[in-house]
């Protein structure tokens, strides 16, 4: 028997905090994360990672568009 996977259709940030139980802040706060530099997002998945300190920091890295800029904050060198 093949595995069973649930597929779900969500419109609005408020359907998919509905199904995982979270608020919409929590829900913008993960889909913030999409727009970290690939590198950040790699440590951060991939490694035990000091660096960040606290959601805090990450949240201020995500309101940077600039992936220069947030490689600066995180301690990245930009010419990387």
């Amino acid at each position: 028997m093949s595995p069973a996977y649930l597929v779900v259709s969500a419109s609005h940030y408020s359907d998919l905090a509905r199904l995982g139980y979270v608020s919409r802040a929590r829900i913008t706060q993960i889909m913030n994360l999409l727009n970290l530099a690939p590198d950040i997002q790699e440590e951060i998945l991939t490694r035990s990672v000091s660096n960040f300190g606290c959601e805090r920091n990450v949240r201020r890295l995500v309101s940077r568009v600039d992936w220069s800029q947030q490689r600066q904050l995180w301690g990245v060198p930009v010419g990387r």
